[in-house]
């Protein structure tokens, strides 16, 4: 089991940058590969990024890739995403995910934190 809470959301204009960290407790969090996805009102959770346990190899839907960029330290069991040139559209809540790997990334999400939401106002 790994427990998963994220943080970092916020308010933000359009342009500008936010990180959101995922701090990981339970079994080793470098065990997992894990990722971000996020939630938009109305609309279903899509997938933003992912990550593999060594955070070398790392994917990122076409909507975000330039933009964002994940890392994690697995020292300090946590995880990180890098918001820049942030847009209205990315406004959602954004939720860290964590499974066991199959290849480089997650062959199942088995472990969420409670999302934290990013606001972007235009």
């Amino acid at each position: 089991q790994v427990q998963l809470v994220e943080s970092g959301g916020g308010l933000v204009q359009a342009g500008g940058s936010l990180r959101l960290s995922c701090a990981a407790s339970g079994r080793t969090f470098s065990t997992y590969a894990a990722g971000w996805f996020r939630q938009a009102p109305g609309k279903e959770r899509e997938f933003v990024s992912a990550i593999s346990r060594g955070g070398g190899r790392r994917s990122y839907a076409d909507s975000v890739k330039g933009r964002f960029t994940s890392s994690r330290d697995n020292a300090k069991n946590t995880m990180y995403l890098q918001m820049n040139s942030l847009k209205p559209e990315d406004t959602a809540i954004y939720y860290c995910a964590a499974g066991p790997p199959i290849g480089d990334y997650p062959g199942s999400w088995d472990y969420w934190g409670q999302g934290t939401q990013v606001t972007v106002s235009s």
